[in-house]
């Protein structure tokens, strides 16, 4: 259920959230917001594997 439900939240965020990989922003320059959004994308990601 738990595995259910951060797969599909991940494919909501893969659509709404902005992809600062593919824009080639630099992570020792983003700004709060923006680390912000990568960390939970990362911790949402790594909980679908899980």
């Amino acid at each position: 259920m738990k595995k259910h439900f951060f797969k599909t939240l991940a494919k909501i965020n893969k659509v709404v959230l902005p992809s600062y990989t593919k824009k080639g922003v630099d992570l020792a320059k983003a700004s709060k917001l923006q680390m912000a959004i990568f960390g939970y994308k990362l911790w949402v990601t790594k909980n679908a594997l899980d």
